[in-house]
């Protein structure tokens, strides 16, 4: 089993959680646990657990469980640019607001990526510091080899290492820790 993935919470948080923090999937819960790590933060401890929700469409089934509906704890997310409209209508529909704007969603404690985590990552770094890290892991001939193909040529190496960290297999998930 991939280390990172392995190294994931359960999809569940904690029994004595006072705070969930939904997000669309594994690679976001592994880049978040690792920067709260990073910044000597014991999520745990502080009784914060970061869900990932399998995706969008499914958001409004979490904030039912986690909402004002369900268990009451304090809610938070994150989410990619392309399913900001999804997280919108889940929290009208938890009774979270109405008409929301993303100031608002922000203010609710939900926040939207430019692109998506990954993006953010690759762009908070700068394109050079990824790639060493691509190369330190030993992927960078394959990152090359992403480079010479026609749809990637000639396109900004911050797009490629997007593509290529969305591609092959767990990777997401392995560089996620790695990036943060």
């Amino acid at each position: 089993m991939d280390e990172p993935l392995a190294a994931a919470h359960p999809l569940v948080p904690s029994a004595d959680a006072r705070a969930v923090v939904l997000v669309e999937g594994i690679s976001d819960q592994v880049a978040l646990e690792a920067l709260a790590e990073r910044r000597g933060r014991d999520l745990d401890a502080e009784g914060i657990s970061v869900v990932p929700i399998g995706g969008a469409q499914a958001l409004g089934r979490f904030l039912n469980r986690f909402g004002p509906q369900g268990l009451d704890v304090r809610l938070a997310g994150l989410c990619d640019a392309g399913e900001e409209s999804d997280f919108r209508c889940a929290l009208e529909r938890a009774g979270l607001g109405s008409d929301l704007t993303r100031v608002e969603m922000e203010r609710l404690g939900f926040y939207v990526c430019v692109a998506d985590l990954e993006d953010e990552l690759i762009r908070a770094l700068g394109a050079a510091s990824v790639e060493q890290v691509v190369a330190a892991q030993g992927d960078l001939g394959s990152f090359r080899t992403l480079q010479m193909q026609s749809p990637w040529q000639g396109r900004m190496t911050e797009e490629q290492l997007r593509r290529f960290m969305g591609s092959g297999g767990r990777r997401k998930i392995r560089y996620a820790r790695l990036l943060v």
